[in-house]
């Protein structure tokens, strides 16, 4: 009874160890399907992605199919183009503002300050003399002026210029229609004979400026009179800057006597270490509080309020005024960064005398995103532009860094009022007879950008801003007038008219933060990208994978077609050869193609390996001792002719 029991187990155990053995036959690790459709009906038959099921559910209604078909494309369709849209706008890498208020004890910015009384260099003074004697001939023609009006420092040698001696670039009455390209009558020709009134609307002054050859000419004209005197004696005034000595022939005027009192945090701060000079051509002496220092030295507030800021008493006197080179009274004032320059002509104000000025301040830092969502430059190092300036990198550092590089580049000289390139020369037309032609083209390309500047100078990516409100009141009053001036009489002070106060505090120690930030970022847009997939599909990123992978078997299959096409070209036919091909055994064929029955057999012919093994010597073998094995090979050459009946008749 055991014995039967065991051959039972036996003969049921068999059939699966050979379906088995057939299962690991026929499994290959790589398979591609045999047709597209087949490929499909799997995909829509297992995919997560909603609705593709509809496709193979509905295949028996052709009307159902063709309406889930175009839906599925539709929405396939609408969700690319969705994605297309996300993917614009993070490619044009938009930014979003964002607006801080932060507060902190904030560090005091430094105040530049200017006499507004332009030196007088002891090395040009004949020069500036003759300067304006030229300038008071000029009044009297134009205006029949006398020079004894003219108030400040006048030349005591009053001497008129010969009659032939021509004044250079003179100045001339212009018709507005041909003003520029006709001259009416020079200022040469001296006061005799017809005079038309300057201040008639339809004339301009202006001076001409040729070049070098003289064959390209204009006039720099102006409609005001007062408008071209200074810019006339402006010109001249530059001219006249170049033959300074660069050995150092400055003003010896002391800080004490244009500022009279200096106090910060209720302390007094005339201390050497506090304060930096230099001279400007049109400004006069400057003094810079709190610039170019070390990060424990800089001066800071840690209170809003005028006593804990920076008060200045200025001397506003004009003893060396020069009266056509500047119309003004008062002094300069300027608000600028610890490490920038003062640039007096662009941000600076003027304060008049006899006022106290309050200025309150409210800091602003504005940080940019740099790369490809903004452009603007860390430290200049990325800009095609030499620093001349010893300071920070700014952009309009940067764009008079450029126009004086552009200057001596084409005009062969240096502009005055900006650092000097090395192995440069200062313009003067006793040298460069054409350089005023040169400049005024140049600064005309240089407003309206021809020249470039603004467009290789990019903003820094952090900047630091200071807005100003200013408050007026007339100091001393005159209550107090006669005890403030009798405190300052040791500066020879008489009238209100010579002195002006000055605060500089902080209104409040909340600064403002303004931050660019990416509004897509990566992060962003693959959510964005998600929240479509799901809106149109309802499924996740393995529908995505499941997409590549039916993308991948698509590829593979039309490959394998184009190869086997290829190679049924290749091969020669019966025709071609004039003979069979090599017999063989379509018992090899059948058992390869149910191994892998992915193989697409050629239409022309099959090309297999002949099945030549030799029979075994069945009369050598020991029947005895392969009976347990006889009914097992029994019953797989049983199913193995099975199948091969049944692929035949599939055939």
């Amino acid at each position: 009874m055991l014995d039967v029991d065991e051959s039972q187990v036996q003969d049921t155990k068999e059939p699966r160890m050979a379906a088995e053995e057939e299962k690991r036959e026929e499994e290959g690790l790589i398979e591609f399907y045999s047709s597209y459709r087949e490929l499909f009906e799997f995909f829509c038959n297992n995919t997560t992605i909603h609705g593709a099921i509809r496709l193979v559910c509905s295949r028996n209604n052709r009307m159902k199919t063709a309406f889930w078909l175009v839906l599925f494309l539709v929405t396939f369709g609408l969700m690319y183009w969705q994605f297309g849209l996300l993917f614009g706008q993070y490619f044009s890498y938009p930014v979003s503002i964002n607006v801080n208020v932060n507060s902190d004890r904030l560090l005091f910015p430094a105040v530049t300050v200017c006499t507004l009384n332009p030196y007088r260099y002891h090395s040009i003074l004949s020069d500036l003399d003759q300067l304006d004697r030229d300038t008071q001939q000029l009044l009297f023609s134009l205006y029949q002026y006398n020079v004894t009006g003219v108030q400040g420092r006048v030349p005591t040698n009053r001497r008129r210029r010969q009659a032939e001696d021509p004044l250079p670039f003179p100045l001339e009455k212009l018709p507005v229609e041909e003003g520029s390209r006709r001259v009416l009558r020079s200022l040469d020709s001296g006061t005799d004979g017809y005079t038309m009134p300057v201040n008639r609307q339809n004339w301009n002054i202006g001076f001409k400026l040729c070049n070098k050859t003289g064959g390209d000419c204009f006039y720099q004209t102006y409609s005001s009179g007062v408008d071209a005197v200074q810019e006339w004696y402006r010109f001249q005034y530059i001219n006249i800057l170049a033959r300074v000595p660069k050995d150092g022939d400055v003003s010896t005027e002391q800080l004490e006597n244009f500022i009279l009192a200096c106090r910060f945090n209720e302390e007094h701060c005339l201390q050497t270490g506090n304060y930096s000079h230099f001279h400007h051509p049109i400004y006069g002496n400057c003094y810079t509080f709190n610039h170019n220092r070390s990060d424990s030295d800089t001066w800071s507030s840690s209170m809003p309020g005028i006593k804990n800021g920076l008060t200045l008493v200025l001397r506003t006197e004009q003893h060396d005024y020069i009266p056509l080179l500047s119309s003004v009274a008062g002094a300069r004032v300027l608000v600028h960064g610890h490490n920038e320059p003062a640039f007096m002509d662009d941000s600076g104000f003027n304060i008049q005398p006899g006022v106290e000025t309050s200025i309150g301040m409210r800091k602003e830092t504005v940080s940019r995103l740099g790369g490809d969502y903004s452009d603007c430059s860390e430290d200049g190092s990325d800009v095609d532009v030499k620093n001349l300036f010893n300071s920070d990198y700014t952009q309009q550092v940067c764009v008079r860094s450029c126009f004086q590089a552009e200057m001596v580049k084409r005009c062969g000289c240096a502009y005055a009022f900006y650092p000097l390139p090395e192995g440069a020369e200062l313009c003067d037309y006793q040298i460069q007879k054409s350089w005023g032609h040169c400049y005024y083209r140049l600064r005309n390309e240089f407003n309206t950008d021809v020249l470039g500047c603004f467009t290789k100078c990019r903003k820094p990516c952090l900047l630091t801003d200071y807005q100003l409100n200013a408050g007026y009141s007339r100091w001393p009053t005159k209550v107090s007038e006669d005890w403030v001036l009798h405190t300052l009489t040791q500066s020879n002070l008489t009238e209100r008219d010579g002195v002006a106060k000055l605060n500089f505090y902080f209104q409040e120690m909340n600064y403002k933060t303004i931050q660019e930030s990416p509004t897509i970022n990566m992060v962003t847009l693959l959510s964005l990208l998600g929240s479509q997939w799901s809106l149109w599909f309802g499924s996740s990123v393995l529908s995505v994978v499941e997409m590549g992978e039916l993308v991948f078997d698509v590829a593979a299959i039309s490959l394998i077609v184009l190869l086997h096409r290829y190679r049924n070209r290749k091969t020669p036919s019966v025709e071609e050869t004039g003979r069979d091909p090599t017999p063989v055994s379509f018992a090899a064929t059948e058992r390869r193609s149910s191994h892998n029955p992915h193989i697409i057999p050629s239409q022309n012919q099959v090309r297999v390996v002949a099945d030549i093994t030799p029979p075994p010597a069945y009369e050598t073998l020991d029947l005895r001792s392969l009976g347990g094995e006889s009914s097992r090979s029994s019953s797989i050459r049983s199913h193995v002719s099975q199948r091969r009946n049944s692929n035949w008749r599939g055939e």
